[in-house]
């Protein structure tokens, strides 16, 4: 059985693994919700619980197109896009901890793991 993985919010609860990657694809581009659900790979009435959760955590705002009144854009708010800097860096110090330990040659071979993963990530 696969347990969903939480991070911790300051003083917020939990954000759940697939709510922070929905968070920080919005840092990247905000967007609509059905353009976050493709990106995700994910359906639509999953991908509208996900941005509600998000949403009253005040960590992602809706907010109407400029250009077309029917079309509602999601954005993260400062909160949420604090939360994904704070844990890409906890993210990152984590890596750097365990790369400490290895030698030249075996991080040479886990950045060539890392390539061939994304290729297939992309596939």
């Amino acid at each position: 059985m696969r347990v969903a993985r939480q991070v911790r919010l300051d003083g917020a609860g939990e954000l759940p693994a697939h709510h922070l990657s929905a968070l920080a694809r919005l840092t990247e581009a905000p967007g609509t919700a059905g353009d976050l659900a493709e990106r995700e790979r994910v359906s639509a009435p999953s991908m509208t619980r996900t941005i509600a959760a998000l949403v009253e955590q005040g960590l992602v705002v809706r907010q109407p197109d400029a250009s077309d009144g029917r079309v509602t854009l999601l954005a993260p708010t400062q909160q949420g896009r604090d939360f994904v800097v704070k844990e890409k860096a906890r993210r990152d110090g984590w890596m750097a901890a365990r790369l400490e330990g290895m030698s030249e040659h075996e991080r040479d071979v886990l950045a060539q793991a890392a390539v061939l993963l994304g290729l297939v990530a992309t596939k």
